[in-house]
């Protein structure tokens, strides 16, 4: 019997209807911007009220191929600390998403830390709400969600950068690796955009270990700087040799509240 991941956040972080979801996808993705080829992205995770527009014009510059790796923090603290869905596919309101079972099972074979899990991933809507920008943007596509704790400069991390495009290199095929993070969480605005702006800086310059450093010395409040660690170590090893920003908000662009913010950035790393 298959294992189907059903939707946690559908009706909640985005529409539970398909024709009202496709609606406001719609509304996000911009249809006559040029796509180019990349390595990796970062985009955000919140609700597409909030992100969505970060999110749709990031994904919009992008030819998305078949397969993606997503990886995503573990805001519940469930399962595995580093893990692989161990589902067959993923449901959304647009239908359902077939697990890349080649490289996810490379993956798991290669890599000392990756498991096979579930439970990490049953309620973690980091991941789920990157499926219908992909879905939107190309039919058929194949996913391997992962999800990652741990502390600011995990050893793990860099060695899971490093499987993934030694992986992303034995299947040789396109691979997007998408890093799904927000920013800065819960302070004024303007401080949030400074905060998050010097942390972008060094995500463009893909220099890992300053993303860390500046992190850290600012104590920047950034959920799922794991997966965009990983990311810049599996991009450079791909070839990767810049990163850019293509977006930059927050969440008083819908709230109107500017004491205290959530800050959301589009990146591309080619």
């Amino acid at each position: 019997m298959e294992k189907i991941r059903e939707p946690v956040v559908s009706g909640y972080f985005y529409p539970s209807g398909k024709a009202h979801l496709l609606r406001m996808l719609e509304t996000f993705i911009e249809r006559d911007t040029q796509k180019e080829k990349v390595i990796a992205c970062m985009v955000p995770h919140a609700g597409y009220i909030y992100s969505g527009k970060t999110a749709g014009i990031t994904y919009s510059k992008i030819e998305i191929p078949e397969s993606i790796i997503i990886l995503g923090p573990n805001h519940t603290g469930y399962g595995e600390p580093y893990s692989v869905s161990d589902h067959d596919k993923w449901l959304t309101p647009l239908g359902e998403v077939e697990i890349d079972k080649e490289i996810r099972d490379l993956l798991v074979e290669k890599s000392r830390y990756l498991q096979k899990d579930e439970i990490a991933h049953i309620r973690e809507h980091s991941i789920e709400v990157q499926i219908p920008f992909l879905q939107f943007l190309r039919k058929n596509i194949k996913i391997v969600p992962i999800t990652l704790m741990g502390y600011v400069d995990n050893p793990a991390w860099f060695e899971i950068g490093e499987d993934i495009a030694e992986v992303i290199k034995e299947v040789n095929r396109d691979v997007l690796i998408v890093a799904s993070s927000d920013m800065t969480h819960y302070q004024p605005h303007k401080v949030a955009e400074e905060k998050d702006n010097y942390v972008i800086e060094a995500i463009c310059m893909l220099d890992e270990d300053e993303v860390i450093r500046r992190i850290e010395e600012k104590d920047v409040s950034m959920c799922g700087y794991s997966g965009v660690i990983v990311s810049i170590v599996a991009s450079k090893i791909l070839g990767a040799k810049k990163g850019q920003l293509i977006h930059y908000t927050t969440s008083a662009e819908t709230s109107k509240d500017y004491s205290e913010v959530v800050g959301y950035a589009g990146v591309i790393i080619k």
